[in-house]
């Protein structure tokens, strides 16, 4: 008998080896029907409380014969605060089945009032409880709803310094089943400050039914600043530059719903003045305080263009474009200033004197080898005051398959066919159109760091490479081809660098201007502005089959191995379970036909 039981144990062992690994085992169902309380899920619109146990495992499936999607909302969520997103959680599906595509997860570490959207009729959510004796409740909401149909005044996007808003209808009934979402960006440096001048929803302690969620950030999932609803007014402050508004309504009791403003609070301290020197523009900051120290306000102020008129917030700021509200650009050797002058206007009391000071600020921004300068200054009768910053221009490289530049290539490495022609592009971003970008060098190499060797395609504006065709000056791009070549004795990728000069394109003698000088002496014609761009690696197609195709074939035999001898070794499974099948009937028929000697066959009696 030992001897059998260890040949049944081999047949099984055999067996479960030889099982197909991706049969899953059929879930178990719990009788959550309870917890529905009779609600019908074939309705266009419900609200379920679920009361939920211990080591739960609930699904329900939305669905109804409508040609519109499904909203649903977890507007209040109970759930074992002390356990794992892991253990429980609610799932939420875009299908009729948990096989569908996973819309989101939900638990109780989530910081959001969560909201999915099907893409069809159907939605299916499923709950999960752990093993934890504690009280839990899910108040549900959905409604179909058509994507294509949108309320008036329900959301959008607000990116003024200040602003106002107000649900749909105010001061009228809000709408029924709305689902409302505003974002707010403002400049980067300042944060929101959100206040409701009123709010009329459907009181409820937990806001389960009409209500407003504010986020401090840029989404839905940015983090809740809380939750409201009833006749409150409450105000709500976002720790950087965005803020997202959410009003959702259910089916009943509709009131007046909300209005509320907004203002923006600049971040930084500031005492005095502020300068910052961007790609495209000037950002002034100028302090309310620092104005009324002088008795003047933002309505004083104006650029050497009146009609450009500044932002106001806790502070005065003035946005300035290179190129408009009468900035003054001047070309100097290495470098192009821009500057604009913000003058305090004052209606005289007297034709003859005055007591107020004359305030000027002067403000420049000094384009100047890899960084930029800003440079402010303010003169109080004849005193100055000066202040430094640094920034930088925003250029970028990129590479084309055509000589119409209109497509760039983002796959990186890009592969190309040996001697293939490759177009460069390098792109200045800036909003100044009278500058120029000149290619004044650039170098290959097989190493992102540029170390030896290096080969040159351009150097001082000449080609240095006989496929190297250099384009002419054409704005804010310099442009160049070449055909794909590889280094000898070195890996199969090429990374390019180049240096980028940028030029006054109205300035005749600058060296953008002057093109390819093959024999240079001391460098002392104007450039604004020069950096390096970088670009890489481009590999050759060969490579990329030498080590990618080529791999495949390598390993094609060893997989081909691989299943002869899993071919074998079901073979051999088989052959050693048939085998251990006929011991066993054997000893089996053997164990019955000891036993059939034992009896002798008994006439039965008549009854």
């Amino acid at each position: 008998m030992e001897v059998l039981r260890r040949l049944i144990f081999l047949a099984l062992l055999i067996t479960s080896c030889l099982a197909d690994p991706n049969v899953s085992e059929v879930e178990g169902r719990s009788d959550c029907t309870a917890s529905l309380g009779g609600a019908n899920l074939a309705d266009t619109h419900n609200a379920m409380i679920l009361q939920l146990k211990a080591s739960e495992n609930c699904t329900w499936t939305i669905e109804r014969p409508e040609n519109k999607n499904i909203r649903i909302i977890f507007s209040h969520i109970q759930l074992d605060s002390e356990g794992s997103c892991e253990s429980e959680n609610i799932q939420v599906f875009d299908g009729s089945s948990t096989n569908e595509p996973l819309l989101g997860e939900v638990c109780s570490e989530n910081d959001f009032v969560p909201v999915f959207e099907s893409s069809s009729n159907t939605l299916t959510f499923q709950i999960i409880t752990d093993s934890a004796s504690i009280q839990r409740s899910v108040f549900i909401f959905y409604y179909y709803f058509s994507p294509d149909i949108s309320l008036p005044n329900c959301g959008g996007y607000l990116n003024t310094l200040e602003g106002s808003f107000t649900s749909p209808n105010y001061p009228q009934s809000h709408p029924a089943l709305a689902y409302c979402v505003w974002h707010i960006q403002v400049e980067k440096g300042y944060k929101i400050r959100l206040n409701f001048q009123e709010i009329f929803l459907e009181p409820d302690d937990q806001c389960r039914f009409d209500f407003i969620a504010v986020y401090d950030g840029s989404s839905t999932e940015s983090g809740l600043m809380g939750q409201v609803c009833g006749r409150v007014t409450p105000t709500f402050e976002s720790s950087s530059d965005s803020l997202t508004v959410v009003l959702s309504t259910d089916y009943a009791n509709s009131y007046r719903g909300f209005s509320a403003f907004y203002t923006s609070i600049y971040v930084e301290n500031v005492n005095t003045t502020s300068l910052i020197c961007d790609s495209d523009k000037m950002r002034v900051i100028l302090s309310k305080s620092y104005l009324e120290s002088f008795n003047y306000n933002e309505n004083n102020l104006q650029l050497n263009d009146p009609t450009c008129r500044p932002k106001v917030s806790n502070v005065v700021e003035f946005v300035i474009p290179l190129d408009e509200c009468g900035t003054v650009k001047k070309v100097e050797d290495h470098s192009i200033t821009y500057t604009n002058i913000i003058t305090f206007i004052v209606s005289p009391t007297s034709p003859v004197i005055t007591r107020q000071k004359h305030l000027q600020i002067v403000v420049k921004c000094e384009m100047e080898y890899n960084s930029t300068v800003e440079i402010m200054y303010i003169t109080e009768d004849d005193v100055i005051q000066n202040q430094n910053v640094l920034g930088k221009y925003n250029t970028s490289m990129a590479l084309f398959e055509t000589n119409s530049f209109e497509n760039p290539i983002l796959q990186s490495p890009y592969y190309a066919d040996l001697n293939q022609t490759l177009f460069v592009q390098v792109s200045l971003h800036s909003s100044d159109s009278n500058l120029v970008v000149f290619l004044d060098a650039c170098i290959a190499s097989p190493t992102s760091d540029f170390g030896s060797p290096t080969y040159d395609l351009i150097k001082s504006g000449c080609s240095r490479d006989e496929t190297c065709k250099v384009y002419p000056l054409s704005g804010h791009f310099g442009r160049f081809q070449f055909n794909a070549f590889k280094f000898l004795r070195s890996l199969n990728s090429v990374y390019l660098q180049c240096k980028v000069l940028i030029c006054d394109s109205g300035d005749a003698q600058s060296r953008c201007s002057q093109g390819c000088v093959t024999r240079r002496k001391r460098d002392t014609s104007s450039y604004k502005w020069k950096t390096d761009s970088i670009i890489g690696p481009i590999r050759l197609k060969r490579d990329r089959s030498a080590s990618g195709n080529s791999g495949v074939l390598h390993q094609a035999p060893a997989e081909g191995t691989w299943r002869q001898s899993f071919n074998g070794l079901h073979l051999f499974s088989f052959m050693v379970l048939a085998l251990n099948v006929v011991i066993v009937v054997a000893i089996t028929v053997r164990h019955f036909v000891n036993q059939r000697t034992d009896y002798k066959y008994q006439r039965l009696q008549n009854y």
